[in-house]
């Protein structure tokens, strides 16, 4: 049995409904510029795969995951320069693309 985290190729439907996916400001002058594609992230943070957040953090999504009852949040470093933060709401009727400091 594998124990390696999901990956969007792996993935074939979403663990939870994503709800309106949003981008804030600063997200979306990236993708304009070309300098983010956020869909392969998205897919993961659909998929399950938190990205680089701690055993806690993850536990925490998990958890969150099973009873329906609190947010899901993933954070993944795109470059050494660049990373993101996806959060779907706990009612899962919003999914936001943000960066760190747009929190």
């Amino acid at each position: 049995m594998s124990t390696a985290a999901p990956t969007a190729e792996r993935i074939s439907t979403p663990l939870f409904p994503s709800g309106r996916i949003v981008a804030t400001a600063a997200v979306d002058e990236l993708v304009q510029q070309g300098r983010l594609n956020p869909i392969p992230y998205l897919h993961r943070h659909l998929g399950g795969d938190w990205g680089d957040l701690s055993a806690a953090d993850r536990r925490s999504n998990d958890a969150a995951l099973r009873s329906g009852e609190d947010r899901l949040f993933s954070s993944y470093q795109v470059r050494p320069d660049l990373k993101i933060w996806i959060i779907t709401e706990w009612d899962r009727s919003v999914t936001t693309v943000l960066l760190p400091s747009d929190y």
